[in-house]
C-alpha cells in the first residue's frame, strides 16, 4: 500500500476506535494498544489485515479525545435548530470529531481531502443521507477553524 492508503486506513481505524471507545467506555491508551497489536498487519485466519499509518491513527484518536469539547462545539453549531449531538448516530459523530479534529489540527492535509475521505468513510456506513450532512458538516467546519492550528489548553 501507499501512504494514501495506509492514511485511509488509518481514518477508518480511527473511526472504529472513537466508536468502540464510547460504546464501552475504554481508554485512549488501551485502544490504540488494541488495534496496534491486533488490527493492523496482522492475519486473521489466513485473510491478512490492511496496513495502516500507525502514528496517524494514534494522532486522531489521541486529539480528538483532547480537543473533544471544542470539537463537539464546532459540530453543534452545525446541527439544525433542536437537535444535540446525542441524537446522532455513534458512528456519525465518530466520523464528525475525527474529521473536525483533521480540519482544524492537521493544517498538512488539504480541505478538500480530509472531507472526501470521511464523506467516502459515511458511505461506507450508510446508505442514507449521512453522506451529505458530513459534506456539508465539514465543509461548514473547516470554514469556521482558527487562522492558527488550535491548540488545547
Amino acid at each position: 500500500m501507499n501512504a494514501r492508503q495506509d492514511r485511509s486506513v488509518a481514518r477508518l481505524a480511527a473511526v472504529q476506535a472513537l466508536y468502540q471507545m464510547e460504546v464501552s467506555g475504554a481508554g485512549v491508551e488501551a485502544v490504540v494498544r488494541e488495534f496496534s497489536d491486533h488490527r493492523f498487519g496482522g492475519d486473521i485466519d489466513g485473510s491478512r489485515l490492511a496496513e495502516a499509518d500507525q502514528t496517524f491513527f494514534a494522532e486522531i484518536i489521541r486529539g480528538v479525545v483532547a480537543d473533544q469539547a471544542v470539537i463537539d462545539q464546532a459540530i453543534v453549531r452545525r446541527l439544525a435548530v433542536g437537535w444535540r449531538l446525542e441524537r446522532i448516530d455513534a458512528t456519525l459523530r465518530a466520523i464528525l470529531r475525527a474529521g473536525a479534529f483533521e480540519l482544524w489540527r492537521r493544517p498538512d492535509v488539504p480541505v478538500e481531502v480530509v472531507i472526501d475521505e470521511y464523506v467516502e468513510l459515511a458511505k461506507s456506513f450508510f446508505n442514507g443521507p449521512e453522506a451529505s450532512f458530513v459534506n456539508a458538516a465539514l465543509d461548514a467546519i473547516a470554514r469556521d477553524r482558527p487562522t492558527q492550528p488550535y491548540e488545547p489548553e
